[in-house]
């Protein structure tokens, strides 16, 4: 598994001769990827996912969402759930 800091949703999958090859050309080229919303790139920031047209950075991204369930004041049954498991606070 590899530990990109730039994810990319919705790009083919690579395979494996194509992995190494990036792996080894990774010290030489590093691809400058900004955040859409804050503008850091991604040199800047944990990590960073990159979609069509737009990027966000994890800080970003956290923060979205952190708005989006603050928002409603009380998140759903649903919503409350995946934060659970992602703080791993198993019921």
């Amino acid at each position: 598994m590899s530990d990109d800091k730039v994810v990319s949703l919705g790009a083919k999958k690579k395979s494996i001769a194509d992995e190494k090859q990036q792996e080894e050309s990774n010290g030489k080229n590093t691809e400058l990827v900004y955040c859409s919303f804050c503008g850091r790139p991604n040199t800047q920031v944990i990590k960073m996912v990159k979609g069509p047209g737009v990027n966000i950075c994890s800080e970003c991204a956290m923060i979205a969402v952190q708005y989006l369930i603050l928002q409603d004041r009380m998140p759903s049954a649903e919503a409350q759930h995946i934060l659970d498991a992602f703080w791993g606070k198993a019921r």
